[in-house]
């Protein structure tokens, strides 16, 4: 398969759009998926993306109901409209797979990450480094002498802006749970 065509300045979100090779626009889709929370759900929703070569961006899974012993999955998976589609009834086809929502057309939805930042630093960079975290609303959760854990929680955007910042600063490491994600409204 030939590799993606990259067209500049072709959306408002960002500078790039991806198109596949035939030059159908590639979509990122948020897909919250509701599941028997039982031996083996994960693997199988995760070998239907791997066999069929589909990526996921990002992935969260937790129970929501212990009585019921259902859980969400919380999938970001990006392809053309069509592959979204036969991701979508695939995943329904799926014995315990009770709901499959894509978040990104059923309306509005909230979503959020949180990330924690481990960044090294003395004297100005330091300082410079809590000023960001403040106006970033991230907060400390771990100081030494030598560093700082900063803890946020925000739009998977808000989190790469705050990391980029704070690279030059001494961004050491990152940890970032994936996007949990609900729609807005009744």
């Amino acid at each position: 398969m030939p590799p993606l065509n990259i067209k500049q300045g072709a959306t408002s979100h960002s500078a790039y759009e991806l198109r596949d090779p035939y030059g159908e626009a590639i979509e990122q889709h948020t897909l919250a998926v509701v599941v028997d929370n039982e031996s083996g759900v994960l693997a199988r929703v995760i070998g239907l993306f791997s066999g069929r070569g589909y990526n996921i961006d990002s992935l969260t899974v937790a129970e929501f109901d212990h009585e019921g012993h259902r859980s969400r999955i919380t999938i970001v998976t990006r392809g053309t409209p069509q592959v979204i589609e036969q991701i979508k009834a695939q995943l329904s086809r799926i014995v315990p797979v009770h709901e499959v929502h894509d978040l990104t057309v059923e309306g509005p939805s909230v979503q959020r990450e949180l990330a924690l930042f481990k960044v090294t630093g003395k004297g100005d960079a330091r300082i410079e480094a809590l000023r960001l975290a403040e106006i970033f609303r991230a907060n400390v959760v771990d100081s030494t002498l030598e560093s700082f854990v900063f803890e946020m929680t925000g739009t998977p955007e808000k989190i790469d802006a705050f990391a980029d910042l704070m690279r030059p600063l001494g961004l050491r490491e990152i940890a970032r749970t994936g996007i949990a994600a609900l729609s807005r409204g009744a």
